[in-house]
């Protein structure tokens, strides 16, 4: 390609203007001929060449009158909750209002309340590697300490998702591969108390395999990451169907309820209320099978033995393992008729008329029997007093939900956009200087080296998370800390602007150019980010 065609980068991308001289040589940045009709982004390594009109391969960044455009708002948060909008043109209003009021429009805007506002990275953009200064490096003063907030777009190649099922049924042995249009995307990971646990993405699947595979997982990752659904299959196990803060649909049938506890659990919460209207209760669980009166609640209540013979692995008195195998049946086993984990009844103490309840740690299988005179359990009417009880087990189960948990590792040039030093800023994170948030959200720090955050993606802006096509995951993160503590980091001094200079102009390298600004409001249940100083004394 000859020189007159090549494209050209734009400052719109953090690159100064080609004549100016003075910041190209204090910020070192390298700039080549601007010609051609093209222009070259650099948000990532893969360098579009995007013409006039068109978008570049992560949909991110556009060639407007050659001038290269971010597509997407800068999502700031505001404190105070908005009115409740029944329609796009009432939200519209809205905006309008609120941009009067926080004088967000005019040649003389006043001045907003700092402590009512935070800047996300959400649509905050970067350049990967992070050579120059984070996009968004704001001042604000809250409850009268001077705070730093440095916002930026991370580029993640080495991330995951952490996905948790709400479920008993069976979805496949650990360590199964988990597959997304054919392509395996993760594995079944340990499961956890009335939950099975996935392990999706990860830098192996992004990069290490074939493109193809790199190409769903990250497709997999970002609709998970912005609460869209997606149906995997999970080797020698289930179809199923995960969405954020969703029900999950396995095999084709929706989950209701996350079990109260295992067998043995469901046992000691309920041996009081089952008192006097059972003789045995059997709650089936692929875990624990509990069986009341040799369960150590059943003793303290003074129940006599039954002569119940459960088939399966005897643990502690009333406690039994592997009773059947793993499935979608009763209590996450496969069985369909729970009478097939019982052997004979010991005649010494089982007697013609003897109630028994068996029913599931989720109360959703549940049957009444009664022994003939040949000690055989019929099904019977089950007593509406038992029915009330199995009932309250099913209250006390919480809705099956489908959480995501986004897992990265804010390591590499990301810290050079904060700090010069970068070990500063990674000490600052652990002793505690630091708050770090994504799209606002409280994000949990991983102990040990580095800055691996983790962050429930339901606490998050809509649309939080986007993609580039090496293939990686871009993230919103922010850091947030004092002045003082910034600066003694080794901080971009230079850079810090007000909150009403970000809200007015957008990015320090976008000075001038019309910012795109979008105000949400904090989702429900989130803290506010900038709460960092309850423990704080002013300087």
């Amino acid at each position: 390609m000859s020189e007159s065609n090549s494209p050209s980068p734009t400052r719109s991308d953090g690159l100064p203007q080609a004549n100016d001289a003075e910041a190209i040589e204090e910020l070192g940045f390298r700039q080549d001929a601007l010609s051609g009709e093209k222009v070259q982004c650099n948000a990532c390594p893969v360098l579009c060449q995007i013409s006039e009109g068109r978008t570049g391969a992560c949909d991110r960044y556009s060639n407007e009158a050659g001038q290269l455009v971010r597509l997407s708002s800068v999502v700031f948060l505001k404190k105070q909750q908005p009115l409740a909008l029944e329609s796009a043109n009432a939200q519209q209003a809205f905006q309008a209002r609120l941009h009067f009021e926080d004088g967000l429009q005019g040649d003389e805007p006043q001045r907003v309340d700092e402590a009512q506002y935070f800047v996300t990275g959400v649509g905050a953009s970067t350049t990967y590697p992070d050579y120059k200064p984070a996009p968004f490096i704001v001042s604000s003063s809250v409850k009268g300490v001077d705070m730093v907030t440095v916002v930026t777009e991370g580029i993640f190649s080495y991330c995951s998702l952490k996905v948790k099922i709400d479920t008993d049924r069976f979805l496949g042995p650990e360590e199964a591969h988990v597959l997304y249009k054919g392509e395996v995307i993760g594995h079944v990971s340990t499961a956890e108390y009335g939950s099975q646990m996935l392990s999706l993405g990860g830098v192996h699947h992004l990069t290490g395999g074939s493109k193809k595979e790199g190409r769903l997982t990250l497709e997999a990752m970002l609709r998970l990451s912005n609460c869209e659904d997606v149906q995997v299959h999970i080797d020698s196990g289930a179809e199923v169907v995960l969405q954020a803060g969703m029900a999950p649909i396995v095999n084709g049938v929706t989950e209701q309820r996350m079990r109260v506890g295992c067998g043995s659990a469901a046992i000691g919460i309920f041996a009081q209320q089952w008192l006097g209207l059972c003789d045995e209760v059997v709650v089936v669980d692929d875990h624990i099978t509990g069986v009341l009166s040799e369960h150590m609640a059943g003793k303290c209540l003074n129940m006599p033995p039954s002569g119940v013979h459960i088939i399966g692995k005897r643990s502690t008195p009333g406690r039994y393992f592997q009773v059947a195998n793993p499935g979608t049946g009763w209590g996450g086993t496969d069985i369909t008729d729970p009478l097939s984990i019982l052997g004979e009844w010991d005649p010494l103490y089982a007697r013609e008329g003897l109630r028994l309840l068996m029913t599931s740690t989720t109360g959703e299988h549940a049957a009444w029997f009664e022994l003939d005179a040949q000690l055989v359990p019929k099904p019977s009417a089950m007593p509406q007093a038992v029915r009330a009880v199995v009932d309250r087990i099913g209250e006390n189960c919480e809705p099956s939900l489908v959480s995501v948990l986004f897992l990265g590792g804010a390591g590499g040039s990301l810290r050079a956009g904060v700090t010069d030093n970068p070990i500063m800023l990674t000490k600052g994170v652990k002793d505690a200087l630091v708050n770090v948030t994504c799209g606002g959200a409280p994000s949990f720090v991983w102990p040990g080296g580095g800055i691996t955050i983790m962050v429930d993606v339901t606490k998050m802006p809509k649309n939080s998370f986007g993609s580039v096509p090496t293939p990686a995951i871009v993230a919103p993160i922010e850091f947030t800390m004092t002045r003082a503590d910034y600066e003694r980091f080794g901080g971009h001094m230079r850079f810090v602007r007000s909150l009403d200079n970000s809200l007015h102009k957008g990015a320090w390298h976008n000075d001038g150019a019309p910012p795109s600004v979008l105000i949400q409001s904090l989702p429900a249940g989130v803290p506010w980010p900038l709460d960092l100083t309850k423990n704080l004394t002013p300087s």
